[in-house]
């Protein structure tokens, strides 16, 4: 599939590209601890999601602890939460001298890869996105969020350094799952949403732009994600990814960021995951899709979705009404 033909056609599919996954534990019976550890655990929950809502696109986990892991963090699983990163694990020359860069296939990183493959089997009707996360928010896990931002303005190197290596296996990573089939990656790069202009500039676009560069085709696209509440202040750095669509969280105003994106690259977003998906009604979902979709009508480039990844254990009514509006 040329997928860059895809994505400039995907708007006029008039259908919403909602990150959601992890529900589906809720239609297959596992938890969210064994849907982690097993790739075909998550295809088959994928399958799910797909059967049920019809999206413009299936999108894998967003498990933002995943190369984490693999690079050594400790990590706490939930039988109904993501798993999430405990504890640093660079915090010095030292340290980051010893960090090892792994090798695609450790801890969890070949279940994922595999789920791309599994899910590509399964589901046949629409593109299979992977899921990764950006180079910055890693670093951040590896190194603790408040301590990475101090350091870039203390020790830049050190976080330079520490990017060097997050960068050199997220190349590798990002190629393995278009191997396995991936028609496009979602890369979550939220951490950066928290930089200033010219921070960003240094410790995060020129990553991320390597790393499509590297592994971007026509048939396998990139959609940057962000969910930071500064990124209408950071379009230009945003934009100097290279990234062909965008994917923004609820902490904006999407209408304005969309006039600031030009009309040939796609923005999708941003309904609140845990204020409406997993906290509200199904009429309070109905209200704040309309709401909208009616501020970002006039924008051929819009596709409705979440602002983030939706929690595990949503209202399954919640996402039957987010799909029962008409777009």
């Amino acid at each position: 599939m040329n997928m860059t033909e895809w994505l400039k056609n995907a708007p006029h599919a008039k259908k919403p590209m909602p990150i959601l996954s992890f529900p589906g534990t809720q239609l297959t019976g596992v938890t969210v601890d064994a849907l982690v550890r097993s790739g075909k655990l998550q295809a088959e929950c994928m399958e799910a999601v797909a059967n049920r809502w019809d999206t413009l696109a299936a999108v894998t986990l967003m498990d933002l602890s995943v190369e984490a892991e693999a690079f050594g963090s400790p990590i706490k699983f939930s039988d109904v939460e993501v798993p999430s990163v405990t504890a640093p694990i660079v915090d010095g020359e030292d340290s980051l001298a010893a960090l090892k860069v792994p090798t695609v296939g450790d801890a969890r990183t070949g279940e994922y890869v595999n789920t791309v493959k599994l899910a590509k089997e399964l589901i046949t009707d629409r593109p299979v996105f992977g899921g990764t996360i950006g180079p910055f928010s890693l670093a951040g896990r590896l190194m603790d969020m408040t301590e990475i931002m101090m350091l870039c303005y203390e020790e830049p190197d050190l976080v330079h350094g520490v990017l060097e290596k997050v960068t050199q296996f997220q190349i590798a990573y990002n190629l393995a799952i278009r191997k396995a089939g991936a028609d496009g990656i979602v890369m979550a790069e939220p951490a950066a949403g928290m930089l200033s202009p010219a921070l960003m500039a240094e410790f995060s676009t020129p990553y991320v732009k390597r790393i499509i560069e590297a592994v971007e085709t026509e048939n396998c696209v990139f959609i940057y994600h962000n969910c930071g509440n500064s990124t209408l202040s950071l379009t230009k750095e945003i934009l100097d990814t290279g990234a062909k669509a965008y994917h923004f969280g609820n902490a904006i105003d999407l209408s304005k960021m969309l006039t600031l994106i030009p009309e040939d690259k796609i923005v999708m977003g941003n309904i609140d995951p845990s204020g409406q998906f997993r906290n509200g009604t199904p009429d309070s979902i109905r209200e704040a899709t309309l709401d909208l979709l009616q501020k970002c009508k006039g924008y051929p480039n819009f596709i409705l979705s979440s602002g983030c990844d939706i929690p595990p254990v949503s209202p399954i009514e919640n996402i039957d009404a987010f799909f029962a509006v008409k777009l």
